[in-house]
């Protein structure tokens, strides 16, 4: 049986493969080499080297500044979302009266685009503070917190579903177990229950990690930058490069080539740790 499918193995393979390479690895070579060059439109291009990436980090300034916004923004919601998420999984999972539309209710605004979800937080936090006679670009730091605030709202319902199936997966003989052992219910929270749904952790630090590192969408529209710049994270930093300063879209590309590195390295080692986790429990 297995080495009549083995036959077929490139008829399944090949239509992924062409696929990916057509839509993915072929761009992504093109796109590599138009970060060396100095070009208005694809056909116009012009070798120049190191010279954009050596831009990157010399022009202005704001590449780097975007990547302290990006890197200080991520940490909190990382750490915000999957606290607030996991907390929410535990109470949901107790049995408790309208535990399903609670859920659904969590769950809805992850199916709000980000566009839409950044002008409706824009309108909120802006007539909050217009009665202080200020408003969200007044302070980089209102920016700051109100994209922290939004990404909260946006994707806890989401993180909780993923906590909720690992949670009630668990073994109900161990957590018995522990429970006539004498563990407290702070213990068996520490020793079983979170080594046990650590599968779920690894999913949800994932996509909260590379969701807030590349978020765009909501900073666009809830910010845009401003004031000065100061709430621009590095999505917005390559989009304002690229599409708003005429003859440094090959700035722009290489930014987006040192983009997408940070966000795959990233990745790969949160994914990595996590996992390790996994097995020595």
């Amino acid at each position: 049986m297995q080495k009549s499918l083995r036959k077929y193995f490139a008829v399944f393979v090949l239509p992924t493969l062409a696929a990916f390479t057509l839509a993915f690895f072929l761009p992504f070579l093109f796109g590599l080499y138009l970060s060396f060059t100095r070009f208005t439109t694809v056909t116009d291009a012009k070798w120049v080297g190191w010279d954009n990436y050596v831009q990157v980090f010399t022009a202005n300034g704001d590449f780097i500044h975007a990547l302290g916004v990006t890197a200080a923004f991520t940490v909190v919601s990382v750490i915000t979302v999957n606290l607030l998420a996991f907390a929410l999984a535990l109470l949901l999972t107790r049995g408790l009266a309208g535990t399903n539309l609670f859920r659904t209710v969590f769950f809805m605004p992850n199916l709000i685009g980000g566009i839409v979800l950044g002008y409706i937080w824009q309108l909120l936090i802006n007539g909050l503070l217009l009665r202080f006679g200020v408003d969200i670009t007044y302070d980089p730091r209102f920016g700051f917190w109100g994209l922290v605030v939004l990404m909260n709202w946006q994707m806890i319902g989401y993180m909780m579903i993923i906590y909720i199936a690992g949670i009630q997966n668990l073994p109900s003989d161990v957590l018995e177990a522990a429970a006539i052992d004498g563990a407290t219910g702070f213990q068996r929270l520490r020793y079983v229950t979170i080594p046990m749904v650590m599968p779920s952790i690894t999913i949800c630090t994932f996509l909260t990690l590379t969701n807030s590192f590349k978020l765009f969408d909501q900073n666009f529209a809830l910010t845009a930058g401003a004031p000065m710049k100061k709430t621009a994270m590095l999505a917005l930093d390559i989009y304002n490069t690229f599409y708003g300063r005429i003859g440094e879209e090959g700035v722009g590309q290489a930014k987006a080539v040192l983009f997408f590195l940070m966000v795959a390295a990233i990745a790969f080692f949160q994914l990595r740790a996590t996992r390790s986790r996994e097995v020595e429990q």
